[in-house]
Order: structure tokens, then sequence, then C-alpha cells
């Protein structure tokens, strides 16, 4: 199986709505186009090579949980299937497929919508400093990586490309969205972790935590952007988990770690990532989507 990698996408006569860290937005009739690169950003710096498959493993996942969960809650999935496009796209089949989703045009709720089950990353540093992540107070001894004794929300502002995302407290993510829409994307976003993470492990990966987006379109709050994806999530092998440590992980924390080894300042410019780590990172994001749907990736 080999496919090419894309970093950025042309389409000449398509109107082009917005290019993000992955993805990239166009106006398809009353929807919309997305198209996931294979562009991996790490502390927010986006790097200059792209990793093999990333894109179609990224929408492929998405498309597997926007499925599992369809009846939980709905959202934005209008066509993935490339030969159901509208004609103007099918000139453009060989660079959209696998890759690509028409959805609905929701606006955004300003809130990046994050669940943990396990103490790590920035809530581990929070932690370590407060005992607390987002004004949530935690028992006292927790170690690094272990798991909490309940999920917990702990939402994060909405930040443009190179500004990294805080941390918020409850009252403060009222205070942007409303008590009443920040109630719902609190409880849907912690029921579809539980029962995310439940799934993963029977897999043998656990779902340390996870983001997600929602939006409001036609007055309804749906799902919007990608869904427990390697870029969305920390996937951890359940067999080499052990608390007290950062874990070995299916998402690009390799690549952070390589980031981190190599005193990388965590801006612009981004340094050039070895061929070996650029394959590295392509076979977990392989391996995360043949593990969690149980089929390989078709193309």
């Amino acid at each position: 199986m080999s496919v090419r990698t894309i970093l950025n996408t042309d389409f000449p006569k398509l109107k082009k709505i917005k290019s993000g860290k992955v993805r990239e937005i166009y106006a398809v009739g009353e929807n919309l186009l997305m198209v996931a690169t294979d562009r991996l950003s790490a502390f927010d710096v986006i790097m200059n090579q792209g990793i093999p498959y990333k894109g179609i493993v990224l929408t492929q996942i998405s498309k597997f949980w926007f499925d599992f969960f369809a009846n939980e809650v709905k959202n934005h999935v209008v066509e993935t299937d490339i030969e159901n496009y509208p004609d103007e796209l099918k000139e453009y089949a060989d660079d959209l497929r696998g890759r690509s989703m028409i959805v609905k045009k929701a606006e955004p709720i300003a809130l990046e919508c994050i669940v943990r089950g396990y103490i790590s990353g920035s809530g581990w540093k929070d932690y370590q400093a407060t005992g607390e992540i987002c004004g949530i107070k935690l028992p006292a001894g927790l170690k690094e990586s272990e798991k909490l004794p309940e999920p917990i929300f702990t939402p994060s502002t909405k930040a443009e490309i190179g500004i990294h995302d805080e941390n918020i407290t409850e009252e403060k993510a009222k205070s942007i969205v409303g008590e009443e829409v920040y109630s719902f994307v609190k409880e849907k976003a912690i029921s579809i972790y539980t029962k995310a993470a439940e799934y993963a492990l029977e897999k043998g990966i656990i779902l340390a935590d996870t983001k997600m987006e929602f939006g409001i379109y036609n007055g309804e709050i749906i799902l919007i952007d990608e869904l427990l994806t390697p870029d969305s999530s920390r996937f951890w092998p359940l067999e080499e988990y052990s608390p007290g440590r950062a874990q070995k992980s299916f998402d690009k924390q390799y690549v952070r770690d390589y980031l981190l080894s190599i005193g990388f300042n965590k801006k612009p410019p981004a340094p050039d990532l070895p061929e070996e780590i650029i394959n590295n990172t392509s076979k977990k994001y392989l391996e995360a989507y043949e593990k969690l749907t149980g089929r390989e990736l078709e193309l």
C-alpha cells in the first residue's frame, strides 16, 4: 500500500474557507469539504514534513467513531464516499480519496471539550503545581499517568494557529458559551469518552484523554471536526502501561518526546524530523486505526 503524502491542497475551482493546523476547508454548496492533510502539529508548531497516511487515518478513525456514536449525539458528516461527491469534486478525486468528508456547515462552539480519564500532559503539570486541573480538586498523591477516580471534564479555550489553548475553569467556560450549552457538551463529552474508553480497552488500548468539538446546526448541538483520533487523544498500549512515568503511545506524543529530547523551544521554525521518526510515527497512526477498528486501512 502506497499513497502520496499531502502537506497542502490546491483546488483552484473551489473556494477555500480556512486552513487549520491539519485540515483545510472548502465551500461545497450549502456544505463544507473538510480535507485532512498529512501535516503534523506539535506544541502548536507545524512540522516541515508530513506523516504518510496520517490524514487518511484521521479521517477514517473519525468516521468509525461518528458511526459508533450516531445514536448518542448527531454529527456533521454528510458524505465520506468519494463516488457520491458532487461532480465539481471529481477531478480532485485522487487527493480527496480517504482523507476527506463533506460536512454540515455548523457554527463552532468556542470551547475545546477535553475529558481526562488519566492524569497526563498539561493536566499533570497543573496538578503538580496546584493539586487541581481546571479548578477541579484531585486526590493528593497521584502519580503521572495514573487513572483518575472518575473522568473529569476540563475545557480549554480554542486558540488560533501558533497560540496555545488555555485550560479554563468551569465558571469561565460557562461565561463563554452559557450554562445550558456547557451542561450539554459536558454531559455528552464525558459519556462519549467513557464508552469509547471501555471499547478501546477491549482492543488493548487505554484512552487516557481526548478532545472533542461541538457546533450548532439548525438550532441543535452536534459533534464536529474530528473524533477520538491520535491527534485529538492520547492512546496508550495497555500491555505496556505503568503509572509513575510518561507512557508509550499510538499518537503524536512520540514526536513531542523526540522534539523535547533535542531541546526544541516549542516555537517556529520547526526542526526537520529524521526519516526514522517520520516512519515510526506513521506506523503508530496505522496501528491505532487497525487496533481500534479491527481492519486494515483501505484506500
